[in-house]
């Protein structure tokens, strides 16, 4: 499937396909035709986390021209990183050369205002190292984003602005790559679905790379990611369970996220770091589909969906979008795993359960 090269200008317009696992069937439409696969009661859970500048051209100890690539801060105020050799987006992250090694204790210089220290790499792959900047607190952040640009891949026709890879909710500044799935999701859709009567909730999820360029660190992804679920998330699964209605995320890193926080067997509020990997042998504890954009059969987000529907399906339905020219990756089209169910909306609003909320 080619890839989308460039944001549309009208995203309600991005082609939609609705697969039904359960009927073993799928179609097509809209962004745009979302309220309609969506009722009364059901719950859309979006990703708020916002996109960092987490790509940094640096030089390495002895002059190298590396790019280090932010993959997600630890808990000791370190950012774990990827390591790549000297060139940039425009080549293809496989043809990129062999960064120089990277020890403990070595210095990189991304700006005069910018410098950090190797203090470990990791035992995944000599490319994936733990960093501790120079600078702390408000001087780091201005220097990173003064210095940082968007992760972006050679499929794209030009370099990306910071606010090109933002959802329109976006928050906290966690995300190294966009959490894509959401980019359609206008505000004009989501007042929408909101006058229908479907409710949302955020969590925020540090999505992180979807390639290294590394064939054995690439079989590892997704990397350990920290997540967090606020109370209030909690409380509106509850209540559209409560209502009969289904809990929709939005991407993969929601799925991640709340699965990860129902590891126990139930949800809980709170956060952490999440290694979870979700199969087709997975049987999701509270998510019930998925909006999601178009992976490729041999891709670790493809393996997640297949938690949802079954393999063979999935594949159909991309060939035959493929067949009908959808676009892939960040700024491509978008698929709807989700069962009908009953199409007769469960009563919101009435018998004390509120209005819908958002």
């Amino acid at each position: 499937m080619n890839p989308a090269t460039a944001a549309r200008p009208e995203p309600l317009a991005n082609r939609l396909m609705r697969v039904d696992p359960r009927a073993r069937r799928f179609s097509h439409a809209q962004v745009r035709d979302l309220p309609r696969m969506l009722r009364a009661g059901d719950l859309l859970v979006v990703n708020d986390a916002a996109t960092l500048p987490a790509s940094l051209q640096a030089r390495g100890p002895r002059g190298d021209s590396v790019e280090l690539r932010l993959t997600g801060p630890a808990e000791d105020g370190r950012f774990t990183a990827l390591v790549l050799g000297a060139g940039d987006w425009r080549q293809r992250t496989e043809d990129r050369p062999p960064p120089v090694r990277l020890d403990e204790g070595d210095v990189v210089t991304i700006g005069p205002d910018l410098h950090a220290r190797v203090a470990r790499v990791r035992p995944e792959s000599p490319r994936l190292v733990e960093i501790v900047f120079a600078a702390e607190g408000a001087p780091l952040w201005s220097a990173l984003y003064r210095h940082g640009r968007p992760v972006q891949y050679s499929y794209l026709e030009r370099p990306l602005e910071l606010w090109d890879v933002q959802t329109a909710y976006a928050t906290r500044p966690w995300a190294v790559e966009p959490p894509s799935a959401g980019r359609p999701l206008t505000w004009a859709l989501l007042v929408a679905l909101r006058s229908k009567g479907v409710r949302t909730a955020a969590v925020t999820h540090a999505a992180g790379l979807s390639s290294t360029g590394d064939p054995a660190l690439d079989a590892r992804l997704p990397l350990p990611e920290r997540f967090e679920v606020p109370p209030e998330t909690t409380a509106a699964v509850r209540r559209a369970r409560g209502l009969g209605g289904r809990v929709v995320a939005v991407g993969t890193t929601v799925v991640r996220a709340l699965e990860a926080a129902a590891a126990g067997g139930a949800l809980r509020a709170g956060g952490g770091v999440t290694d979870l990997v979700i199969g087709a042998t997975y049987r999701p504890r509270v998510v019930d589909g998925i909006l999601t954009g178009l992976h490729e059969p041999d891709s670790s987000h493809f393996a997640l969906l297949t938690a949802f529907a079954p393999a063979t399906l999935l594949e159909s339905a991309f060939r035959a979008g493929e067949s009908r020219g959808y676009l892939a990756h960040e700024f491509g089209d978008s698929m709807l795993v989700l069962p009908r169910g009953r199409e007769s909306p469960p009563a919101v609003g009435r018998g004390g359960a509120g209005p819908p909320q958002t």
